[in-house]
């Protein structure tokens, strides 16, 4: 590999990332107003559970299909290409907002399609950070990256909420295609390392070969089958409140735009909260562990919620700041294990791979969430999902390896410790 991290190039990402803020920012306003849109248009958990899971697909298919081809590309001109695209789709809706043709189907299909460029730019950005930032900075820069966001992530949907009392939703999503010209110019004007392998290599390797290779890498990190699988099974079950949250304002708690806009405020709020936690150390120890008590936290945060007397929008918001609080935690420690134990060149097909087998039952859930919500009740399907997320985090400790991995791991740790104060007790002695 012919790139290395340095302050300069840490400086640069940091530059890049800062225009990246604001097209997060856009795409956070956007996301809310269509979210509520479709909602208060059927106030139906089966369309609304249907635009969630068209949404989600693209994440699914694509990046395990492109992660190896993300690697061999040029990943800023990847970068611009797919947000210059995902910009164009905004401005089609924007169109048909304003002729008045849109309708339910045609709103899902453009989301779709901004769906596609998402799971382009996703991996590809995520990529670069290992090849721009020095390791002793990832896990930060990743809690920093989730304090950030988080904050944007509370001022979006706030933004939106204000912004649909008063405006078309046709004028609201001109602050994407704005957000997106203010994001392209610090990616334009910075330099991102290239990571080149011997090119005989290039010339012999096979698309499928290179995904065979990073399947064998997975496989190789004890902890990452058994978190993978676990963080699988908890966002699917995660859906329901994903999915139908707003329709459980809007129903169930009689509440409006501006308080389903607060209680995603609050979830954002706990995402800061959560960031900060994550930012209070440098190096954390047992990080497999930490993953498991934050999801058992968060499960807790959804349980307020889901049990809300009716009308309180405060107690439901502190339910899921609680909950989100746990999301940059447990994330934290899934990416930093991910980055300091993958080779750089490897990660962005790793990477790919990783997102795409937790998020494989995210359009499941999401499908099947509108179905079960109309059946069942959406505080019932809720009550059900909090159960079985508790069980699955009682099984993975009690039932795996994973306890003997963090026993092995932390023995690990102070065998190292233990050899590096060895080595400097000569230079102590000649102090």
């Amino acid at each position: 590999m012919d790139s290395t991290t340095t302050d300069h190039s840490f400086k640069s990402y940091l530059f890049f990332w800062g225009g990246q803020l604001f097209s997060i920012l856009g795409s956070s306003i956007i996301r809310f107003v269509i979210v509520v849109w479709i909602a208060l248009e059927t106030l139906s958990p089966i369309y609304v559970s249907i635009a969630y899971f068209v949404g989600a697909i693209p994440m699914v298919i694509i990046p395990p299909l492109l992660g190896v081809f993300i690697d061999r590309w040029n990943r800023k001109l990847t970068i611009a290409l797919t947000d210059s695209l995902q910009a164009f789709v905004t401005f089609m809706m924007i169109l048909f907002f304003f002729t008045g043709i849109a309708n339910f189907w045609l709103i899902i299909l453009l989301n779709v399609f901004r769906g596609i460029c998402q799971a382009i730019h996703f991996p590809a950005v995520n990529a670069i950070i290992p090849i721009m930032i020095p390791k002793k900075n990832l896990s930060r820069m990743n809690a920093i990256n989730y304090f950030f966001t988080g904050i944007i992530q509370i001022i979006g949907p706030l933004v939106g909420g204000f912004l649909l009392a008063f405006l078309d939703i046709e004028l609201i999503l001109w602050i994407d295609i704005f957000t997106f010209f203010i994001a392209i110019i610090p990616l334009v004007l910075t330099t991102i390392p290239s990571i080149t392998t011997n090119s005989n290599q290039k010339e012999k390797g096979s698309y499928f070969k290179d995904f065979k290779h990073s399947l064998k890498i997975l496989k190789s990190v004890k902890s990452f089958l058994i978190l993978i699988i676990f963080i699988s099974v908890i966002n699917l079950l995660n859906m329901p409140f994903t999915t139908q949250m707003s329709l459980f304002v809007f129903i169930y708690h009689f509440g409006g735009k501006l308080d389903y806009a607060f209680v995603i405020a609050f979830l954002q709020i706990g995402i800061v909260i959560g960031a900060l936690i994550a930012f209070t150390k440098k190096h954390w120890k047992h990080k497999e562990l930490i993953i498991l008590f934050s999801v058992f936290i968060g499960i807790s945060g959804y349980s307020i919620t889901t049990f809300t007397p009716t009308g309180n929008f405060i107690l439901m918001g502190i339910g899921a700041m609680i909950h989100a609080a746990m999301i940059p935690l447990a994330n934290t420690m899934f990416l930093t294990i991910l980055q300091t134990k993958i080779h750089p060149e490897m990660q962005g097909r790793v990477f790919s791979i990783v997102a795409s087998i937790a998020a494989a039952v995210t359009p499941l859930g999401m499908i099947i969430s509108g179905p079960l919500a109309e059946l069942l009740g959406i505080p019932v399907l809720f009550m059900i999902a909090l159960f079985l997320q508790t069980y699955c985090v009682l099984v993975t400790w009690f039932l795996t390896d994973l306890r003997r991995i963090i026993r092995e791991e932390s023995k690990l740790g102070e065998r190292e410790q233990l050899e590096e104060e060895i080595k400097l007790r000569p230079e102590q002695v000649e102090l």
